[in-house]
């Protein structure tokens, strides 16, 4: 894996992380297609790219972050359920990331050794496109994010562990489970977003920690920096678009792209693969 790679797939992880399309089927899909060596750098170079994409939202976030941050102090002194609403949003977030925590631990392992492939991830962009469309002709959705119940912040964060399987996207899987509980599209996005992020630090912790055990080269370095930087910058104008794209659409579009893209794949598989 080169320089141009690492631009491509930091390209790639900076818009799909965010937009419902899975950032992992992209990444094991254009890899698929263009012949690289996926396992070269693998699972690691994948976190790489999602630490770009954590500073995005974390850029992007910052008051909401710092508001939370600053709120930390005052838990202690408060009911478990603090009427102030960043002290209400961080607990939210704790709660609702203890599935995908609690998943990761158990079995991460297991599902990058089996799952990432390019028929899974199809059979994913698939399902999960279907759910998109569902979603969107069912129930009222009006409410804002400060509705948010701890209940609902741990379906939220069941539907962000399914995002463990390629395919399924962490924003498209926790942006469908907001909207079936009644929030609007754009407050879902938001409440998925901030989700994300201790998910994708713990993920990037996690491999790190295997990466200073193996060690790596000056170049391999540079290449991870590479894929970084871009993603980052590419996820942030994501996320800031995104959200206002919300506002006045649908996810259809994402669903019939999921679909079309999943059709190339299935036809690709049995056709033309080697």
């Amino acid at each position: 894996m080169g320089y141009f790679e690492a631009i491509v797939l930091g390209t790639v992880q900076g818009l799909t992380e965010f937009l419902p399309v899975s950032s992992s089927a992209h990444l094991i899909l254009a890899r698929a297609l263009f012949g690289w060596d996926a396992e070269q750098l693998g699972m690691a170079f994948d976190v790489a790219c999602h630490v770009g994409t954590l500073l995005a939202v974390v850029a992007f976030f910052r008051s909401d972050l710092m508001a939370m941050a600053a709120a930390v102090p005052g838990l202690f002194r408060q009911p478990w359920w603090p009427a102030d609403a960043p002290g209400r949003q961080l607990r939210l977030i704790a709660v609702g990331s203890v599935p995908v925590l609690i998943v990761g631990l158990l079995v991460a392992g297991r599902i990058e050794e089996t799952l990432r492939t390019p028929l899974v991830a199809a059979c994913s962009l698939l399902v999960v496109a279907v759910l998109f469309l569902v979603v969107e002709r069912v129930g009222a959705r009006s409410r804002g994010e400060q509705t948010v119940t701890a209940g609902e912040a741990v379906l939220v964060g069941a539907a962000q562990a399914l995002a463990l399987v390629p395919g399924v996207s962490r924003s498209g899987a926790t942006i469908t489970a907001g909207m079936f509980m009644g929030l609007r599209r754009d407050a879902a996005a938001r409440f998925s977003f901030l989700l994300g992020v201790p998910a994708i630090l713990a993920a990037a912790l996690h491999e790190g920690w295997h990466l200073l055990k193996t060690g790596m080269t000056a170049e391999q370095a540079g290449i991870f920096l590479v894929g970084m930087t871009v993603s980052a910058v590419v996820g942030y104008a994501t996320v800031k678009y995104f959200l206002k794209y919300l506002a006045s659409h649908t996810l259809s579009v994402f669903a019939w792209y999921r679909i079309a893209l999943a059709a190339i794949t299935f036809v690709w598989l049995a056709y033309g693969r080697g």
